[in-house]
Parts: structure tokens; C-alpha cells; sequence
């Protein structure tokens, strides 16, 4: 035995057991597990106790009652498989690690909502959902096609309703299953057939219904497939989805035209009530009528004044009357229309008495006589000008002959230039190795300063 040795911490089994819980919660936390209930049972306080095992361990669970908290909760019993998530902790009394459950769901519900929310976001991003494509159902449709269970009680609803709301409706179900595998293909092929009703040799629809009643989430999940809501897409004729209760949604409601909370709720809304038509029907027939009686009344009123006015009693006097005035007025257009001519015909003659008085013809020839007396002075006067000028250039001519450049020439004379055309004039303008061009009498040469010229 070694005296020396430290001696060791003894622990007792609540701070051992306070140590363990710490480390679960600090170390596990919060967490989700899925499992088969057993050995479930309720106590009077509303607290549940049950284990979660599968075929090879078992964790014991409580999911505590507490006052207010509104959760969905799925109803527990012994051979459930559920989802449970909570907190791992160490219940001290008995030195038991337990799982304290917040929220229980059945198991599989986790994936067939993000299954759910993966189909909504790809088909929500290509448009599908898109209520600018969305159409108007028909006000007064004629005949409706039920894609449904035949057995099922949301056809037997609707059709309670239809008839009692619109007995002239007519309905054609195209009978479907509404659950399990196959079943979304199955509604798929119906709405197909409803809208090639000419192929299928079926009467045409003016709005489709695909419905069921209530269920799970794992009940509805045929109307989340992608092969049932493309087909409703593509459907040339309007669809309404009513599927499951109010608080169910699936992704046909979103890319049908209508979402009906419900089966029953959809027949309501896609025929009007008869009763309330009639209604109607008496309302604007009784204000149509009072309407009718009022013009009748006025027109009979206008018809009586008409019969007892002069016009009506003797209209043939009348008519004579309107002819004589119309001869009356013929005559006076008459009159007038040869007063008019009367006083043009004075006017004319008026004004030919002045032509004729003035004789226009003689003075046009006695100006035309002094127009050719002007006509020939101009033309003296431009010769004789033509003349000075052309005497005038002569004279300069011969004087530039004699001064010009190449007088100078003729005389013994040159002229320097550079290659480049401009004029030597001064030997300080030249420079060794110039090129220079030297214009003489018969032709020009060139040369090549050597040095520059010298000033005497």
C-alpha cells in the first residue's frame, strides 16, 4: 500500500448522476428519434409515458402536459412508429437517462414534407402556379365531370348538392382510386379523357372536379405527385381541386384554377343555387313588368293626345296646306333667281362698254412699237461696249507681252527656283548642296549649289 498515494474523490450517486445528466444535456441537447411506441400509458395529470425501441434498443420518453401549449400532437398508442424530437436528460430519482419529447409526429411525415416543399419550390420556379394563367369557371356550366372514389362519401356530398342547388346540371363521373400506389397515374389518365372527350367518344365538360374526402398526409400524398399536377396544367378545360378538409393543402390546389376548401364546398361554388335564382328571376320579372306598364302607359297617353289633335282629324287639309306653301315658295326662288341674272347681265355690259371705250388693242401695238425702239438701243449700246472692252484687253495684252516673264527670257535673262517652285531671289537663299532649277529662253536645267553665292 503506498502511504503516499492521494486519496481518491469520492462522489455520491446525486452529484455522480447530476454529472451524467449535465454532460447528456450539454453534450446530446436537443435531438429527433424515430421508434416503435411501447409500453404507453397516460397519466390523470395529462402527462404521457412511453419507450421508443426498435429491434435492437429502447429509450424511455416522457412528454410532459403543460397548460396552454397548443401543438398537433398525433394520438399515441402502443405500436406506433412515430418521430419524436426532445431534450436527453438523466431522470435523478431513479438514475435513469430519458428522452423529454416537445413534438411527436408519425413517422415518414418528415420526408413527405420536404418531398412536398421540394415539388412545390421546382414547380412554382417553371410558373405553374402562375395566377395569370388561372381561368374563370364557367357561371352556368351545363355538364361537370368528378374525377373521385364512386364509393367514397365526398361524391355522395357533392352530389346531394349539385342537385339541390342546380338540378339542370349533368354529372359524369370518371370513377378513379384516390389512395395508394397507381392512384396519381389513375386521376392523371381521367382529367386526360375528359379533355380528349371526342377521342374517348364522352360529352364535353365545361369544368373538371378531381376530390376526395379527409385523410393523413400519407392519404393525400397522390395529389402532391408531379404526374397528377402537370396534368392538371396542361388541362384544356378548367379544373377545381377539393381535396381533403379546410386545413389540408396539396400542390393540385395550387395549380388548379380553383381551390375548393372542400368537396362539398366545391359544388357550392361551381353552380349557382336555384332557389336564389328564382329569386331573382321573380325580382327582374316584377321590375320589368312595372317598367312595361309605365311605357304602356305613356305611349297609350301620347297615342289619345296624337287622335285628338287637328293633324290626325284632318290630315288630308293639312297636306294641301304644306303644297300650296311649297308653290308659294317655289315662286319666290323664282323671282329672285331673274332679279339676280337681271343685275349681272347690267354689270357685264357695263364693263364692255369701258373696254370698249379705252381700245386695248390699239395701245398694246403702240407699246409693242416703243418695246423695238428700246430692243435696238440695247443692242448698240451692248455692242459698242463689247468693242471698248475688247480694245481695252488688246492694249493690256501687249503691254504684259512686253513686261512679262518670258519677254524677259527672250532678252538673255533666267530665273532660279528651288525643286520645290519657290524663287531665288537673293544669294543669301542658298545653301551648299541645294538642288535648284534655272529656267531659260528654250527649256530648264537643273543644278547643284557647291557654295553659297558671294555678295560684291
Amino acid at each position: 500500500m503506498d502511504l503516499f498515494a492521494p486519496e481518491p474523490k469520492v462522489l455520491s450517486v446525486s452529484e455522480l448522476t447530476r454529472s451524467v445528466r449535465s454532460l447528456l444535456e450539454s453534450e446530446i441537447g436537443r435531438v429527433w428519434v424515430e421508434g416503435e411506441i411501447a409500453n404507453y400509458r397516460k397519466q390523470a395529470s395529462g402527462h404521457q409515458y412511453f419507450t421508443l425501441k426498435d429491434d435492437r434498443s429502447q429509450i424511455s420518453c416522457v412528454l410532459f402536459y403543460r397548460p396552454g401549449r397548443q401543438l398537433k400532437q398525433v394520438l399515441l398508442s402502443d405500436g406506433m412508429q412515430v418521430q419524436v424530437r426532445g431534450e436527453m436528460t438523466v431522470y435523478e430519482a431513479r438514475g435513469q437517462y430519458q428522452l423529454n419529447v416537445s413534438l411527436v409526429q408519425a413517422a415518414g411525415v418528415g420526408l413527405l414534407h420536404a418531398k412536398f416543399e421540394a415539388l412545390k419550390r421546382k414547380l412554382e420556379a417553371e410558373g405553374l402556379f402562375d395566377q395569370a394563367r388561372k381561368r374563370l369557371l364557367p357561371k352556368f356550366p351545363v355538364r361537370i365531370g368528378i374525377v373521385t372514389s364512386p364509393t367514397g362519401a365526398a361524391i355522395r356530398d357533392m352530389l346531394n348538392i349539385l342537385q339541390r342547388r342546380a338540378p339542370w346540371v349533368d354529372v359524369l363521373i370518371n370513377p378513379v382510386r384516390v389512395q395508394g400506389d397507381g392512384a396519381a397515374e389513375e386521376i392523371a389518365a381521367a382529367i386526360a379523357e375528359f379533355n380528349d372527350f371526342e377521342k374517348q367518344s364522352l360529352p364535353g365538360v365545361d369544368v373538371i372536379v378531381v376530390c376526395r374526402g379527409g385523410g393523413s398526409a400519407e392519404d393525400l400524398w397522390e395529389f402532391n405527385e408531379e404526374i397528377l399536377v402537370r396534368a392538371i396544367y396542361d388541362s384544356g378545360i378548367p379544373v377545381v381541386s377539393a381535396v381533403g378538409h379546410e386545413i389540408d393543402f396539396s400542390i393540385s390546389d395550387f395549380v388548379a384554377d380553383l381551390r375548393a376548401p372542400t368537396p362539398s364546398a366545391a359544388a357550392e361554388l361551381m353552380v349557382p343555387d336555384a332557389t336564389e335564382l328564382r329569386a331573382r328571376f321573380s325580382q327582374t320579372h316584377g321590375y320589368l313588368q312595372r317598367r312595361l306598364s309605365v311605357m304602356l302607359e305613356r305611349w297609350n297617353s301620347r297615342l289619345e293626345f296624337i287622335a285628338r289633335s287637328v293633324l290626325f282629324r284632318e290630315p288630308a287639309r293639312r297636306v294641301e296646306e304644306l303644297s300650296q306653301k311649297l308653290d308659294q315658295t317655289g315662286e319666290s326662288l323664282d323671282r329672285g333667281l331673274q332679279t339676280r341674272l337681271s343685275a349681272q347681265k347690267q354689270r357685264v355690259e357695263a364693263l364692255l362698254g369701258v373696254i370698249r371705250q379705252h381700245r386695248p388693242d390699239q395701245v398694246i401695238k403702240l407699246k409693242q412699237k416703243e418695246l423695238s425702239g428700246v430692243s435696238m438701243q440695247l443692242n448698240e449700246t451692248a455692242l459698242a461696249g463689247i468693242a471698248a472692252c475688247r480694245h481695252r484687253l488688246q492694249r493690256v495684252e501687249n503691254v504684259l507681252r512686253v513686261l512679262g516673264p518670258q519677254a524677259t527670257l527672250e532678252r538673255g535673262y533666267s530665273i532660279t527656283t528651288t525643286t520645290g517652285g519657290s524663287l531665288i531671289r537673293s544669294v543669301n537663299e542658298t545653301v551648299p548642296q541645294l538642288r535648284v532649277v534655272t529656267q531659260l529662253r528654250d527649256g530648264k536645267f537643273e543644278s547643284e549649289i557647291c557654295e553659297p553665292g558671294i555678295n560684291p
